[in-house]
C-alpha cells in the first residue's frame, strides 16, 4: 500500500474502570456511542423492579445488547435503518454461527470491481479526502451486491450487514462520522477489509426491535425507558444540518438499502439528509416566538407522553439543549430518584443531591443521567 497509509494512528476507546461486570457489547465508531457510560446506565437500574425496558434511541444498540444479557426484555427503537439491523443481528437472530459462516467466507472471498460505493466513496489520491480507499470500496461494491442475491430474510440478512458495516468501519478515513473526511490516509484506511461474524450472544430475553418515531415509541408500557435524545452540537458556527446524525451516518444507510441515492456537497450526502427531510426536532437549536428551546419542548412533550413508571434520560452538557429549561422539566413531570454526573477524563462519578447542582458546572465536558419515577 502507499507510503501516505503511515502517518495516523488510531486511538483506542478507553473504558470506566468498573466495568467487570458489563456484559461485552459490539458497534462501530459513533458520536452518540454509550459504552463508556455502560457501567453507569446499568449501575442506576440495578435494584429497580423492572423487567422490560425501551432504549428509545437505540443507535448501535450497545445499552440494549447488555440489557438484555442481564436478564431484561428490550425493545430498541431508532429511527435509522442501520440502528434496525444492529438490533435485528444481536437481540433477534438466533440461527448458529455456522448458518453464517459459509455466507462470509464467501463474501470475502469475492474479487471487487468498480461499482457505485467505488465511485463515491472511493480514492487513492495520495491526500486522502474519501473515506475509503479503492481496494475496500471494490470489495464493498461486490459484497453488497451478493448480500441481496442469497434471497435472505431480514433478521438474518441483518447479521451479515452487520458484519459488512463494521469491517468498514474498521478502514475508513473519517473522525468517526461522514460529514468530512481526513486530510491525508488514516493507518486502518489502508488495511484490507474484511468481514467477521458479529459477536452475538446466546438471546435469553423476549426482545423486540422498532423503528418508529420515539414518540410512538413511548406510549407504548415499558417498566423503565431510557431516553438518549441526539442533542446536537452547541457550536453555533457549526451548520445544524452537519451535526445531524442523518448526516453523519448517511452511508451505512446506504450500505443497508443499497439504494444508490443521488448525492450532493463534498462529502456526497445522501440527498434525504438535507434538512428539509433529515432535521430532527431534537436536534433544533432554535427557539419559538417565547424564547424557548424548540428541542427542549420536545424533550418535555416526550417524557409527559411516556407510559413507563422510570424514565432514565442522558442530557450532554456539550449539546444544544438548555440547561435551566431541562432542570425545569425533571422537577415538573415527575419525582427525581437520582441524579449523576459523569466525568470521562478524571473517571469519576458523582452524585447531585439537587437538580440545580448541574447548573453551575465549570463548562466542561460532562454526561448526566436523571433517573426519574412519573
Amino acid at each position: 500500500m502507499s507510503a501516505n497509509c503511515s502517518g495516523k494512528t488510531d486511538k483506542p476507546d478507553r473504558l470506566p474502570s468498573d466495568t467487570a461486570d458489563i456484559p461485552p457489547t459490539e458497534g462501530i465508531k459513533y458520536t452518540g456511542s454509550k459504552l463508556r457510560l455502560l457501567p453507569y446506565i446499568i449501575g442506576e437500574i440495578r435494584g429497580l423492579q423492572v423487567r422490560d425496558i425501551l432504549d428509545g434511541f437505540s443507535g448501535t444498540t450497545r445499552v440494549s445488547q447488555a440489557l438484555s444479557q442481564l436478564g431484561y426484555d428490550v425493545t430498541a427503537n431508532d429511527i435509522s435503518e442501520w440502528s434496525e439491523v444492529f438490533g435485528n443481528c444481536y437481540l433477534l437472530a438466533d440461527k448458529p454461527d455456522s448458518f453464517y459462516q459459509p455466507m462470509i467466507d464467501e463474501l470475502n472471498s469475492l474479487p471487487g470491481y468498480d461499482g457505485w460505493f467505488t465511485e463515491h466513496y472511493g480514492s487513492d489520491d495520495p491526500q486522502g479526502k474519501m473515506p475509503f480507499r479503492l481496494h475496500n470500496t471494490r470489495k464493498l461494491d461486490a459484497i453488497r451486491d451478493r448480500i441481496d442475491e442469497y434471497g435472505l430474510g431480514f433478521t438474518d440478512k441483518s447479521v451479515l450487514l452487520t458484519s459488512l458495516i463494521l469491517a468498514m468501519d474498521a478502514v475508513d478515513n473519517t473522525l468517526g462520522h461522514f460529514a468530512a473526511y481526513l486530510s491525508g490516509w488514516s493507518a486502518r484506511s489502508c488495511n484490507t477489509m474484511k468481514m467477521r461474524l458479529p459477536k452475538r450472544f446466546r438471546i435469553k430475553t423476549a426482545n423486540s426491535v422498532t423503528r418508529e418515531d420515539v414518540f410512538d415509541a413511548v406510549k407504548v408500557r415499558h417498566d423503565l425507558a431510557y431516553l438518549d435524545p441526539p442533542y446536537g452540537s452547541n457550536n453555533e458556527k457549526m451548520p445544524p444540518s452537519r451535526v445531524r446524525y442523518a448526516s453523519y451516518y448517511h452511508i451505512w444507510k446506504t450500505i443497508v438499502l443499497n439504494d444508490k441515492p443521488a448525492v450532493f456537497g463534498k462529502a456526497n450526502r445522501r440527498d434525504d439528509t438535507h434538512d428539509k427531510y433529515a432535521s430532527s426536532v431534537f436536534e433544533d437549536f432554535k427557539k419559538d416566538s417565547e424564547g424557548k428551546s424548540i428541542a427542549m419542548q420536545a424533550i418535555d412533550k416526550m417524557i409527559a407522553e411516556t407510559d413507563s413508571r422510570y424514565i432514565l434520560l442522558s442530557y450532554s452538557s456539550g449539546g444544544r439543549a438548555a440547561k435551566e429549561e431541562l432542570s425545569e422539566i425533571i422537577s415538573s413531570r415527575g419525582r427525581l430518584v437520582s441524579a449523576k454526573e459523569i466525568d470521562y477524563r478524571k473517571n469519576v462519578m458523582s452524585s447531585l443531591s439537587r437538580t440545580k447542582e448541574w447548573l453551575n458546572d465549570t463548562g466542561k465536558h460532562k454526561e448526566y443521567l436523571f433517573l426519574m419515577e412519573k
